[in-house]
């Protein structure tokens, strides 16, 4: 059987390929987006509480440039193989550079289930990874197209305080700082309701998922070959360079199913915000639609269960 939270997405993902009336309130799913970013973020804030001495900068210098070499590989796919616009082909490379907290917290929890140690810096890595195909892309199009919309100190202040990055990074200093007896009167619901988030998020993501293909717009193609085959060959940045840093199995895990994810929340505004010639709806159709789902259901628990022999 698969996970109880994998289930939850295949569930949401039937409803909306049934056309059923089902659908979390917008409310809820904005609470639920708010609870888990702040349950990842105070779980990595509280191993690093337990064991900050061992991170070393390095390791993690090393996990950024993977936010910029990830970009740079897709660009020219995107560009010759796909046949994309350069406003298209920054677009989605920044957004396949970028990370899905979505599919962080799936392999997260895969780990979790498997028994599989997680180094104490592992939630850093979703936090690292987040932003530098963004500000990479962005640049790389305005070397090209000097009318891009508001300057790179602009937009780095816009993405540095998005709510994502507030949050787990709130998280993480609220989880580092406190630790586990100053947190002990919220651990039960913000820490132990991780997985109950997780598996409502995904209800909602399956949703989500089903009206993005719907109908599946067949004249793209190459983007939704690209799309269903990148994250396994990205996949192998991250174990590889997990293997490098000789990481626990679990955040080896959780490093690969980053390096094979797409962003659908960061880097879709920043990119609507800044290249107004992008169709996010292409960025949407590629990330959510395509690759997160065969993430979600395929990917990551095949990883999972080969890293776990």
């Amino acid at each position: 059987m698969p996970d109880i939270v994998i289930a939850f997405f295949a569930l949401g993902l039937l409803a909306g390929v049934l056309k059923s009336d089902l659908k979390v309130p917008g409310s809820v799913y904005e609470i639920l987006t708010i609870l888990l970013m702040l349950s990842i973020g105070i779980k990595g804030g509280l191993a690093l509480h337990a064991d900050a001495a061992s991170i070393e900068l390095s390791q993690l210098l090393l996990v950024g440039a993977l936010g910029l070499i990830i970009p740079l590989l897709v660009y020219p796919v995107l560009s010759y193989a796909v046949k994309l616009n350069p406003a298209n082909a920054a677009s989605i490379a920044a957004h396949y550079g970028s990370v899905s907290a979505g599919t962080f917290a799936v392999a997260w929890a895969l780990a979790e289930s498997a028994g599989m140690p997680l180094a104490p810096e592992t939630t850093l890595f979703l936090v690292i990874l987040e932003l530098p195909a963004i500000i990479l892309m962005l640049a790389l199009y305005q070397h090209r197209d000097p009318n891009i919309e508001g300057s790179m100190a602009a937009i780095w202040i816009e993405a540095l305080t998005s709510r994502g990055v507030i949050l787990l990074i709130g998280g993480v200093l609220l989880g580092w700082a406190y630790g586990p007896e100053g947190l002990a009167p919220i651990e039960g619901v913000v820490v132990g309701g991780f997985k109950a988030f997780l598996s409502l998020f995904l209800l909602e993501m399956g949703l989500c998922t089903a009206r993005v293909f719907q109908p599946l717009p067949w004249q793209h193609w190459r983007l939704i070959i690209f799309a269903a085959l990148a994250p396994f060959p990205l996949a192998w940045l991250g174990l590889a360079v997990g293997w490098w840093l000789e990481l626990p199995t679990g955040s080896v895990l959780v490093l690969a199913a980053l390096t094979a994810s797409a962003s659908y929340i960061a880097a879709p505004a920043a990119i609507r915000a800044a290249i107004k010639k992008a169709d996010i709806g292409l960025a949407m159709l590629a990330s959510l639609g395509i690759t997160f789902p065969i993430n979600v259901l395929i990917h990551i628990p095949l990883l999972a269960a080969w890293l776990d022999k």
